[in-house]
């Protein structure tokens, strides 16, 4: 039973119970209406609505989106709330969100646990309050609070709602004080005053909404329906929010945005059941990324011994971890005796392998070497006990290769982490030929207590991420030979949605990081691509590095990036070495190429096995790489625009270059099939 209802103290008690986070589905809707039904004819004095479990309502189905709505529909329960001749009490057990808090909003009082959460969130799926969030809100706490939770979607604590009048009071046991708390003797939320018109105040937030989420259009809608409570009366407001919140419902950023919040839904869930719980680590290098591996570990409880090859290594280690803890200090994430109390009593730095303690699991984060990995594993599978997990770090190497270095391969894999690492949620946990089931199953529940967004992966060269982004960077260099200049792309591509472009990118990772990987692979004398010059000149040529070097694919002034000319003079050398007639591009154009190439690379890897779902590598790109979440991600890009529009563009562009372009098999069964990319990759 979704909704259940009885009688207490006088009162009627309405609790909400549809496990496992009381979305408020149809069946809800129906519920609720019929519990109000009983508590009016029941002739009680009040009515106290709450949730089972540790939540009180967390918001719509978002499921349900998709289809058209079915009544009852929540602005119409919302509003019979407000107007019930029984006065309705909300006692906020947990969190409070999106539809949630608009029912809250419309009781007579609210009362709240201290542990309890807040918030209208529905920005973050792109759409807009739809029950009167934008209307009642800046009507209760004003309307520059409204705004902050409102367009930015954010969810508080219930101390902080308390302070900003949005809760009565607080109480451990919120229930009973719903039943014995004197009613405040003021009007319901849609009676109050409507709050001044502030242009100041609304201005400053659409500029504070294009800068935190640039291309988004829901949070700019949420901040017109937020401004309009000064000029529209709450029915007129209430009718304006309604037609918004469908309109945006249906949208292609909504769409995206709920795309990606599933499929991390279904990521945080991978490891929690199964696996070995992991009580000790090791982690062998100290550099930037071993150390924040390693705090991360020890943040969830894990004993670290971290192992470096000098004692001077190890000093640097131990100042790297110490860095981590002075900044999470001075962020105000722990205090400085917690700090100085976590680092003594679970890390050990050890030189060498001959006296590491015994662990679960051993994580590898040396220096990008085959030959370093395979000798650290040797060393590692003589030290610790046959039963530990031995992970690599790599980026790109051959994860079966490494395996070949110990005598049990069944209990070695692939942990891709993304730096920094305690901060970044996505992981490949990168599954090798004989890696075993429950060694997968072990660094799950791993990835489950880190928090981490993990994706599983096959092996190939940059498993999922690094390989469609060697294919991204690989194109749009492409681009460069034929008449575009890296300042362009770049502009091309922040203009669609990603945070920075693969030029700048590339100048604040360093340029030797690309030139090494290009060697390693000998892209020079590979015929399976067309090789282009002009990175490894850049490099070569001019011993530009990027930002560290002071000047990459740009030239850097007080760090400020601008065009350079001698990259300008290269490009333009490269084509006319290679006999190409350089010729205009557009920014669309550049979008086009670049983004289809990340859905083709995309295509062939889910058609390899490398990638299990469709939404595993949008999660990747996403989560690793910044594609624009409200796209959803490469693969929802193409579906969104429709597989048979993708085939013909890569049809085209095969013609005109068919050693850089190849149609993915795949797709050419999806177009012809009338069948979605997960249906065919078998997990639908």
């Amino acid at each position: 039973m979704s909704v259940r209802f009885e009688i207490r103290e006088g009162g009627a008690l309405i609790t909400i119970d549809n496990p496992p986070v009381n979305v408020v589905s149809q069946a809800v809707r129906a519920g609720l209406v019929e519990a109000l039904d009983k508590a009016e004819a029941a002739g009680v004095s009040r009515i106290v609505i709450t949730g089972a479990g540790r939540t009180f309502i967390a918001g719509a189905d978002a499921k349900e989106f998709d289809a058209a709505p079915v009544p009852p529909h929540m602005p119409d329960i919302v509003s019979r709330i407000e107007a019930s001749p029984v006065p309705v009490v909300a006692a906020i057990n947990g969190a409070a969100l999106g539809g949630g808090l608009e029912l809250a909003l419309a009781c007579r009082a609210r009362v709240a646990a201290p542990t309890a959460t807040l918030g209208l969130p529905e920005v973050t799926l792109g759409v807009v309050p739809g029950a009167g969030g934008t209307q009642r809100l800046p009507r209760l706490i004003g309307l520059s609070n409204a705004l902050s939770l409102i367009a930015e979607g954010r969810v508080i604590t219930a101390l902080e709602a308390e302070k900003l009048g949005l809760v009565d009071t607080l109480s451990h046991d919120p229930l009973e004080k719903a039943f014995s708390m004197a009613l405040p003797q003021r009007p319901v939320t849609g009676e109050m005053p409507a709050p001044q018109a502030d242009d100041a105040t609304i201005e400053a937030a659409r500029t504070q909404a294009k800068r935190r989420t640039p291309g988004q259009i829901a949070p700019q809608k949420a901040i017109e329906l937020v401004a309009a409570t000064s000029r529209l009366s709450l029915a007129e407001g209430l009718a304006e929010e309604r037609r918004v919140f469908l309109d945006l419902k249906t949208s292609d950023q909504a769409a995206a945005l709920r795309h990606i919040f599933f499929a991390e839904r279904t990521a945080l869930g991978r490891g929690r059941s199964g696996g070995e719980e992991i009580t000790r680590a090791v982690v062998v290098g100290g550099g930037t990324m071993g150390a924040s591996i390693a705090y991360a570990l020890a943040g969830t409880g894990i004993q670290v011994a971290l192992v470096e090859v000098d004692v001077r290594a190890v000093e640097r280690a131990r100042a790297n971890v110490d860095a981590l803890y002075a900044e999470a200090v001075k962020r105000g994430k722990m205090t400085a005796e917690t700090a100085s109390g976590e680092r003594a009593a679970r890390f050990t730095f050890h030189v060498g392998y001959g006296t590491l303690p015994p662990a679960e699991i051993a994580i590898e984060a040396a220096f990008e070497d085959m030959e370093v990995k395979q000798a650290i594993f040797a060393r590692l599978d003589e030290a610790l006990p046959d039963s530990t997990i031995l992970a690599t770090n790599t980026s790109y190497l051959d994860v079966n290769r490494i395996a070949g270095s110990v005598r049990n391969p069944s209990r070695v894999l692939g942990l891709h982490f993304f730096s920094p690492a305690h901060l970044m949620k996505l992981l490949e946990v990168v599954r090798a030929r004989e890696t075993s089931d429950a060694t997968m199953a072990t660094a799950l529940r791993l990835a489950a207590r880190l928090k981490k967004i993990s994706v599983l992966a096959g092996v190939c060269d940059g498993f999922i991420g690094n390989r469609i982004l060697t294919r991204y960077r690989q194109t749009t260099d492409l681009l460069l030979m034929a008449g575009a200049m890296p300042w362009q792309v770049d502009t091309a591509m922040r203009r669609f949605g990603m945070a920075m472009g693969p030029y700048e990118v590339q100048d604040l990772s360093g340029l030797d990081i690309a030139y090494a990987n290009r060697k390693r692979l000998n892209w020079k004398a590979r015929t399976d691509i067309r090789y282009v010059p002009i990175a490894d000149r850049i490099v070569e040529e001019t011993g530009r590095l990027g930002r560290k070097t002071g000047a990459g694919w740009y030239d850097y002034a007080d760090g400020k990036a601008t065009p350079s000319p001698l990259i300008e003079r290269i490009v333009m050398e490269a084509s006319d070495r290679a006999g190409i007639v350089r010729r205009t591009f557009s920014d669309d154009d550049i979008v086009e190429h670049a983004v289809t190439a990340m859905i083709e690379e995309g295509l062939h890897i889910l058609e390899e096995g490398i990638a299990e779902t469709p939404a595993d590598i949008d999660l990747v790109l996403v989560h690793g790489y910044a594609f624009p979440r409200w796209r959803g991600g490469p693969m929802q890009t193409a579906e969104r625009h429709g597989l048979s529009a993708v085939l013909e563009r890569i049809e085209r562009f095969s013609t005109q270059d068919p050693v850089s372009w190849r149609v993915p098999p795949l797709l050419r069964r999806a177009v012809s099939e009338g069948k979605s990319l997960l249906e065919l990759s078998g997990r639908a």
